[in-house]
């Protein structure tokens, strides 16, 4: 507030008489709200004042013609006196701006800020007489100050995401600068909004913060729990005397706290966040300063909580989404891999090996084969973690749950590690055992247990996931297993169960199915007697797989053996199986190759009568070195009705070899796309190092493998007879 400086100098400089200035100061500042005092003499001797500057000290202490030092003592201590005895002496005006002044009696203190001026004040000859005061209160302007810095700062921490802690703990600091005489305590809602767990309480005894921590809500907890409940403000002035804090008295008398002053904090959406308390030492109420730090600092906890809880829902959320994605990658990579295994067997051995440790220590699968269970897999972590199973009790324990949920086809679960010990698995935290069930039958359990951290729902889920992945690709791999061994029996069937033994011939023989060997190949061969110590020769090829194939080939193989006994013709016979093959519906989408030969008896050297039907030219494989193709050829069987072909007749020296192979073996490709061919074939043949008929049959099959790899998309057949 400003005053008129005319006024003010005459009150200042020129000479009345003691009553004159005190009505002419009574008529300046009586009702200003400026503070006035004049003080007189080098004792500062009270003379006039305004009733701002009693108010200002204290109502009681409302006496003039007094030295200031005796009504207001406590200014000696913080050198108000020793600046107005410098301006009495000096004659020099002092001002001071901020100034800090604790004025009342001990346990009545208060805080005030003032912008002071102390003026010397004359006689009419000039001389220093006494001293005027005058000063402007500043105490709101200055908390205020204070109380929007605190603010920037904290709302600084909030912005670049300081810790939750750190916010309310420099929160209850800042508080407790603005007011010494206060404590503050901020207390965090639960989810639920039902309990209140530690938040801050910098200045609470460690033990009390311990106490309330998870306190529930309630309508008679204390200040904290009752607001929370209420959802509205509760103040106590004396907790000794207030039935809100009844269970809670002796603990806040442990603490040395006697009042409580409690601030529910909410949330934008009107959810509890927490409670924000201000504590005093002795009963007390609140002012109008006390409200407004209350106010102010819950609207910034509420807006520190709701921006942590905030990023931590948004980091658990990112959490999820990981964790969701690595379960997402484990289930597909671990499906994924147990699928590329082409036996049951290998699928649930895949999988144990696969959940240790990812979901826990130990794993083993089991499955019921023929009314029976037995134990297919086990992987564990440690040594000592597979050895509990072969303690009788843990073993026992697992078979009975295995049972069982064989029997419900429903998932196990026990968490024994929560109840104590004695229960469940001995040596075990916990166990799940996961059904292996497809189309509706469950045929095997897995079964995790835990030996440290007990098993918990998301590692049940995931268990319960890959165990279903699982059991549709163990199923596949039965199926499998069961549709190549079927294949390969029906194939034995189709070739002879073993080459016989000719005086004067070594055999040798080899088949390879194409692929995974599912489907019955068309390719067969057969060495078989014929009357007058003759003996039978072919090679053949089904256009086509499967059970048609199959039943085809072995048509062309019996009609073969039946018609050579009849006809002593090569010509005939193949004649006799090109008209079963065209008179019959089973072979009616079919055409064979075919290379049909007897052998003549007792002939040296030995001689052979050989018809091609369409079918890869037979090579003869000489002592010196040569290799001879058999060029002539009639029609594929099964084309046409009529065949139209003629013998050619070979004869093998001691040490020459007759070569019989299927197209599989010159129509194998290479990576590049080459066919393997007679040319490879005749090198092949060629470089073998052993003329016998198994060496050649060695050389042949590692040619082709060398070349087109392990597996071809043909059958692979080969015959080799080597005259000794």
């Amino acid at each position: 507030m400003s005053l008129d400086s005319d006024r003010l100098d005459a009150v200042t400089a020129r000479p009345r008489s003691a009553p004159l200035r005190s009505e002419e100061y009574e008529d300046l500042f009586d009702q200003a709200p400026v503070i006035f005092a004049a003080l007189s003499g080098p004792q500062h001797l009270l003379e006039a004042a305004n009733p701002a500057f009693f108010e200002a000290i204290g109502g009681d202490r409302g006496r003039t013609g007094v030295p200031l030092g005796e009504l207001i003592p406590e200014l000696a201590a913080q050198g108000v006196l020793d600046r107005l005895d410098t301006v009495y002496r000096t004659g020099t005006a002092h001002r001071a701006r901020a100034g800090r002044l604790v004025l009342g009696a001990p346990g009545a203190q208060r805080e005030g800020f003032f912008d002071f001026t102390y003026e010397p004040r004359r006689d009419a000859v000039g001389r220093v007489d006494g001293v005027v005061v005058i000063a402007v209160e500043t105490t709101s302007y200055h908390h205020a100050q204070l109380l929007a810095a605190e603010q920037r700062v904290l709302l600084e921490r909030i912005a670049r995401d300081a810790p939750l802690s750190e916010i309310l703990t420099g929160m209850a600091l800042a508080i407790e600068e603005l007011s010494p005489d206060m404590i503050v305590s901020v207390l965090l809602a639960d989810a639920d909004g039902r309990h209140l767990r530690h938040g801050t309480g910098p200045s609470l005894p460690s033990f009390y913060n311990a106490a309330i921590d998870g306190v529930a809500t309630g309508p008679r907890v204390g200040s904290c729990g009752t607001a929370a409940y209420l959802r509205a403000p509760v103040i106590v002035t004396d907790i000794a005397t207030d039935p809100l804090w009844e269970d809670y008295r002796e603990l806040a008398e442990q603490a040395g706290v006697a009042a409580c002053w409690s601030t529910p904090i909410m949330g934008a959406n009107g959810r509890l966040l927490g409670t924000f308390a201000m504590y005093h030492r002795t009963p007390k109420a609140p002012d109008a300063k006390d409200v407004t730090l209350s106010s102010a600092f819950a609207r910034i906890a509420s807006l520190a909580i709701e921006r942590h809880q905030a990023k931590e829902a948004g980091r658990a959320a990112q959490d999820r989404e990981k964790e969701a994605r690595e379960d997402l990658a484990f289930v597909l990579d671990a499906s994924t891999a147990i699928t590329r295994e082409p036996h049951f067997t290998d699928c649930l051995q895949r999988l144990a090996r696969l959940t240790v440790p990812t979901l826990a220590p130990l794993c083993t699968v089991h499955v019921l084969e023929d009314g029976r269970t037995r134990r297919i897999a086990v992987a564990a972590t440690t040594r000592s973690d597979e050895d509990l199973l072969a303690f009788p009790a843990v073993g026992d324990r697992v078979d009975e749950a295995v049972a069982r949920v064989l029997a419900s086809g429903g998932t196990e679960t026990d968490h024994s590690g929560a109840r104590g010990a004695g229960a469940g698995i001995p040596g075990t935290t916990g166990y799940v055992c996961v059904p292996l069930a497809t189309r509706g039958r469950t045929f095997g359990v897995l079964t995790l247990l835990a030996t440290g951290r007990p098993l918990d729902g998301h590692i049940v889920a995931l268990a319960e996931e890959l165990a279903s992945r699982t059991a549709v690709s163990a199923d596949n791999a039965h199926q499998f297993s069961d549709r190549v061994q079927l294949a390969r029996e029906l194939q034995a069937g189709l070739l002879p169960p073993e080459l016989p033994r000719i005086p004067g011939l070594e055999l040798a023989a080899s088949y390879h199915p194409a692929g995974e060997g599912l489907d019955v190949g068309g390719d067969f061969y057969d060495v078989f007697p014929l009357p007058g110590d003759r003996w039978a020769v072919m090679i053949g090829d089904v256009c086509g797989r499967g059970a048609s194939a199959a039943t085809t080939t072995g048509m062309v193989r019996h009609t073969a053996r039946a018609a050579a006994r009849l006809l002593d013709d090569p010509a005939a016979v193949v004649r006799a199986i090109n008209d079963a093959l065209t008179g019959s519906s089973v072979g009616a989408d079919h055409f064979v190759s075919l290379v049909y030969g007897e052998l003549l008896p007792s002939t040296s050297p030995l001689t052979l009568e050989l018809l091609r039907a369409g079918h890869v030219p037979p090579l003869v494989r000489r002592t010196d070195g040569t290799v001879e193709q058999l060029a002539q050829s009639g029609l594929l069987l099964g084309v046409g009705p009529e065949f139209d072909g003629s013998p050619c007749r070979v004869e093998l020296h001691p040490g020459d070899s007759l070569v019989l192979v299927t197209d599989g073996i010159t129509e194998a490709r290479s990576p590049d796309g080459d066919f393997f061919d007679e040319h490879r074939l005749t090198d092949a043949l060629l470089s073998s190092s052993s003329p016998c008929a198994a060496g050649l049959i060695a050389a042949v099959n590692a040619a082709v493998t060398a070349f087109a790899g392990p597996s071809t998309p043909d059958d692979q057949a080969a015959l080799v007879l080597t005259a000794v």
